[in-house]
Order: C-alpha cells, then sequence, then structure tokens
C-alpha cells in the first residue's frame, strides 16, 4: 500500500505529458506524411468536421472501404494546401454518403497534385451542395485522376468554385466592340463597313448617236449605308444640233434592301419632257442568270402613271472585254397628245455594246449599236406627225464608276 500511494504522483504526471502531447500532435499536423495511409476500411462513420488538412500529403492513401456515412460538413481546409499530393490516393471504395456540404477548401491549393488519384468507387450520393472551393486552385494537377465510378447522386448546387477561374477579368476583357481592354489610341473607335457611310458615283452610259446626233446619258449618285441610302439617278439625252433640247427623268429616292437579290426605291421625281413632276417607287435587282434588272412607276401630279422596264446582261469574254445587252420598255396609263404620249406601251428601246474595262473595271470605254421603235398606237401617232417610228444608230461612250 506504501509504495502504490509513492507511485500515484508519478502516474498521473505521466498521463498529463502523454495528454498533453496527444494535442499538440493532433493540433499540428502540417508536415504529416499520409503517402503509404491506409483507410480500406470501413470510415462509414467517421467524423472530419473541424480537421485541419493545410500540408498534409496523400499521395499513396488508400481509401477504398466503405465511407459511405462520412462527414466532412465542417472540414476545414482554408490553409495553405499548396504542396499536398493526392497522386496516388486511392478512394475507389465506397463513399456513397460522404458529406462535404460545409466543407471549406478557400485555403491556397494551387500546388496540389490528384493525377493519379483513383475515384472510381461508388460516390453516388456525396453532397458537395455547401462546399466552399474558392482559394487559388490555378495548378492543381488532375491530369490522370480516376473518376470513372457512380457518381450519379452527387449534390454540387452550392458548391463555390469561384477561386479556380483564376480571379475576375477586368470589365472590358470581352467587350462588345472587340478591344479586349486595349485601347483605340489617336485614331478612335474603329467601324464596322457595313454600319459606315459610304458614297460612290457610278455612270452607267455617256455616250453620242451618231445617226440621231444626241448624247444620252445614265447616272446615278448615292449615300449611306449597306441598309440605308439616298440615291440620286438621272436618264435622258440631250440633242446636239438645232435647239439642243434636253429630255431627262430625275429622281430623289430612298433605297433598301428587300432580300438578298433585291432593292426597294421611293422618292420623288421630276420629267422634263412633259413638265411635270412624280411620285417615284421601284424594285431593282438581279434575276435568275444575273440579268439586272429595274421595274420603276412614276405617278404625275396630273394623274398620269408611267412604268419603265429594263434588262441588261453581262456577258464577259474575258478579264476585260464584256457584251452588254440590254433592252427597255416605257408604257403609260392615259393618252397626252400634247406631250406625244398614247396609253398603253410606246416605244421599245434595245442596244448591244461592247466594253473594254480598264483601271481595275472603273473605266469602260465601248462601241455599239441601238435601235429603238414605237409600239401600238403610237406608231401611228409619229406616221401623223412626220416622225420616224423605227431608227437605228452606231454608237460610241464610256462607262465609269468611283
Amino acid at each position: 500500500m506504501k509504495v502504490s500511494k509513492k507511485n500515484l504522483p508519478f502516474i498521473g504526471l505521466s498521463s498529463l505529458v502523454l495528454l498533453t502531447s496527444s494535442f499538440a500532435t493532433a493540433a499540428d499536423m502540417s508536415g504529416m506524411d499520409h503517402s503509404g495511409m491506409d483507410m480500406s476500411g470501413d470510415m462509414s462513420g467517421m467524423d472530419h468536421s473541424g480537421m485541419d488538412m493545410s500540408d498534409m500529403d496523400h499521395s499513396a492513401m488508400d481509401m477504398s472501404g466503405d465511407m459511405s456515412d462520412m462527414d466532412h460538413s465542417g472540414m476545414d481546409m482554408s490553409g495553405d494546401m499548396s504542396d499536398m499530393d493526392h497522386s496516388g490516393m486511392d478512394m475507389s471504395g465506397d463513399m456513397s454518403g460522404m458529406d462535404h456540404s460545409g466543407m471549406d477548401m478557400s485555403g491556397d491549393m494551387s500546388g496540389m497534385d490528384h493525377s493519379s488519384m483513383d475515384m472510381s468507387g461508388d460516390m453516388s450520393d456525396m453532397d458537395h451542395s455547401g462546399m466552399d472551393m474558392s482559394g487559388d486552385m490555378s495548378g492543381m494537377d488532375h491530369s490522370g485522376m480516376d473518376m470513372s465510378g457512380d457518381m450519379s447522386g452527387m449534390d454540387h448546387s452550392g458548391m463555390d468554385m469561384s477561386g479556380m477561374q483564376g480571379g475576375q477579368p477586368p470589365a472590358d476583357a470581352r467587350s462588345p466592340d472587340y478591344s479586349n481592354g486595349v485601347p483605340y489610341g489617336q485614331y478612335g473607335k474603329p467601324m464596322m463597313m457595313g454600319s459606315m457611310p459610304l458614297w460612290g458615283v457610278s455612270v452607267d452610259d455617256l455616250g453620242y448617236q451618231f445617226d440621231e446626233d444626241q448624247i444620252n446619258f445614265e447616272a446615278t449618285g448615292w449615300y449611306g449605308t449597306d441598309s440605308n441610302r439616298i440615291r440620286l439617278r438621272t436618264e435622258g439625252s440631250a440633242q446636239t444640233k438645232d435647239d439642243k433640247e434636253i429630255d431627262s427623268l430625275s429622281s430623289l429616292a430612298y433605297w433598301k434592301p428587300l432580300s438578298i437579290f433585291w432593292n426597294g426605291e421611293a422618292g420623288v421625281a421630276y420629267d422634263t419632257e412633259n413638265d411635270n413632276a412624280a411620285l417615284m417607287a421601284g424594285i431593282v435587282g438581279t434575276a435568275p442568270y444575273f440579268i439586272e434588272t429595274d421595274a420603276r412607276a412614276y405617278l404625275y401630279t396630273d394623274g398620269q402613271l408611267r412604268l419603265d422596264l429594263g434588262a441588261e446582261y453581262e456577258w464577259r469574254l474575258d478579264q476585260h472585254w464584256v457584251v452588254i445587252p440590254e433592252v427597255g420598255l416605257t408604257a403609260f396609263s392615259k393618252d397626252d397628245h400634247d406631250n406625244g404620249i398614247t396609253k398603253g406601251f410606246n416605244e421599245m428601246e434595245a442596244e448591244v455594246r461592247l466594253t473594254y474595262e480598264t483601271f481595275s473595271r472603273q473605266l469602260a470605254p465601248y462601241v455599239g449599236v441601238s435601235y429603238e421603235t414605237a409600239l401600238g398606237k403610237a406608231r401611228g401617232q409619229r406616221r401623223q406627225e412626220n416622225e420616224s417610228v423605227d431608227s437605228s444608230s452606231l454608237t460610241a461612250g464610256v462607262k465609269f464608276w468611283f
């Protein structure tokens, strides 16, 4: 009895020392090596809710056992885990009931290696809904990670992995104007060609008719974009002898595409031949077989309605020589004897030109032959007024655009 009494203080002191060292060991596991740790047994009831794994090595850790009921809900991995090695970790066991809902992985995990991690087991019921992975995981290696197991029931609905994006991008990193955060400098913001207002001038015909002693002209100028334009167009003829009369039909119209091959026009016009203004509407485009077609209607202030129809085709012989046949028809809605107009189709004009395109096809001199004839009642009226019913002439001229 005496010996026992003397040894009791020593046993109590020893137990206190051992208990203190155990707490110290449990508090600091930052340098622990779990490379050969075997967790293949039944760990279904293990609780990791307060575990600190900031520098642990799991490179050869075997977790192939039953971990279906493990609770990681309060597990804190917010420390520095940049050197953790999971390259050989085996998690092929049953982890279907593991709960990671409150797991905090917001620390630095940029150097973690999961390249050989085996997660082929049953993880169908694992819950990651509240898992926080907002830390730095930019350097984590999952290249050889095996996740072939059953994970059909895993819940990641509330999982925060914002840290894996490498931080928030700048506000103008993917801007709609394709700047990618780079300023435009002294030249300002660029514009797409389709939305940039441009202008152009096209002279389709500027030629001389030898037999008629007159100059024919047809020109168009425009300003706007590919979707909306203002067009100024004029066509007619000017006599080079006697009174040198000029007959022209000019229009100012709004132009807009209607479909892939057709454009619409609407505006106002003025006809010098009968000294009258009109409202104009038309359709211009490309018919099948690349036939350039135009149809324009003019409603004059006196109620007269005029319809102009035209078609043109470019038969290209080579890179420079082009044969251009064209034809035009004119019709009116009522008689106007003062201006030599009859109801119905009044006249037809046809011409064939041989052009040679130069200077990037912007300038094309031509020679050709033209033919004009009266139609319907207009033939009889011209005979009564001693005017020619049919006429033809050699022509020469130029067409250009800029």
